[in-house]
């Protein structure tokens, strides 16, 4: 099994404003064979897909595509979203429940956000051939969402295993693992910026693969960072910014990321990153110097993790050092 795992997927404001003219393909960009290459993709999706709702009071960013871009995920081959972030909420509760509605009649999985509590922390699942794939969402962000009985929002839990609802996320993936063959953990945590994992995502990465976790897929700031095997779990702290409209940090690069290729075999997890970049509302393959740098910042993160990063055609091919 192939899945290509991304970062932040934005399809509002702008983007949503190209796709009135573009096709469905087009925020992929020349990306899409690779992800057609895969057995499915998993992104965050850093939206919200209504047709209605009103900004939420007081919010900067706010960021909602119109429900018909479903058809953008369903080209792209996304098999599973985690909504768990700071944005599925930007158009109030009714948006959210039309987002769980489209994607459910787009047959796409989705977790980390629903009608209450239950649904946010219900873990998605679906099948990649006879392999169990499964899907535990939880943020860090936006404390004002946590679902509640009764009450519409995200699976929020701090990134502390003394807190109870980090353990529950812990258990949760432990029931998850005995359920399926490969339990992926999404976790939308930290600040906007900083290329280096926090010491608590390092520590709560150890609690999520003990709990049996064989990926633990961190999204939420701007840029991505290294990745690292812990215990037969490959960790990717940050997978950065996948498509969006927003403006580019010309020192930490928002703009700069990976298509994170994973891919299970009798021998184990192989790793590989294909790099890419955001231009006009669209992701794109990287080339030429930007190609060049992008890998060498990822080759130098990694080696901190204890990662070795080896060049690929593709791009760059991961190991533990």
């Amino acid at each position: 099994m192939r899945l290509a795992f991304l970062g932040d997927v934005m399809l509002g404001r702008l983007v949503n404003r190209a796709l009135e003219a573009r096709p469905p393909t087009d925020p992929w960009g020349d990306v899409l064979p690779v992800l057609r290459g895969t057995d499915g993709v998993v992104c965050n999706l850093e939206c919200v897909l209504s047709d209605r709702g009103a900004p939420w009071p007081g919010k900067l960013f706010t960021f909602r595509s119109d429900a018909r871009n479903v058809r953008v995920l369903e080209v792209g081959g996304v098999r599973a979203v985690s909504l768990a972030n700071n944005h599925v909420l930007d158009f109030g509760e009714d948006a959210l429940a039309d987002c769980l509605q489209v994607l459910d009649a787009a047959g796409i999985a989705h977790a980390g956000a629903g009608r209450d509590a239950e649904e946010a922390q219900r873990p998605a699942r679906w099948t990649c051939g006879r392999t169990r794939v499964g899907l535990v969402a939880f943020t860090d962000n936006e404390p004002e969402w946590e679902a509640a009985p009764g009450r519409p929002g995200v699976f929020y839990a701090p990134v502390d295993p003394e807190d109870p609802r980090f353990q529950r996320v812990v258990e949760l993936t432990r029931q998850l693992t005995a359920e399926v063959d490969v339990a992926v953990v999404s976790a939308h945590w930290g600040p906007n910026w900083g290329r280096r994992p926090l010491p608590e995502h390092r520590e709560a990465a150890r609690w999520l693969a003990q709990a049996g976790a064989r990926v633990v897929w961190g999204h939420s700031a701007h840029i991505v960072r290294g990745v690292e095997f812990v215990d037969g779990c490959v960790v990717l702290y940050s997978c950065g910014d996948f498509v969006d409209d927003y403006a580019v940090d010309e020192v930490e690069r928002n703009d700069w990321s990976f298509v994170f290729l994973l891919e299970w075999k009798p021998g184990g997890v192989e790793v590989e990153l294909v790099p890419t970049t955001i231009r006009h509302f669209r992701a794109g393959l990287a080339h030429g110097w930007e190609r060049e740098a992008i890998c060498q910042r990822m080759r130098e993160l990694c080696a901190e993790l204890g990662t070795e990063a080896q060049p690929s055609e593709a791009g760059l091919r991961l190991r533990p050092a």
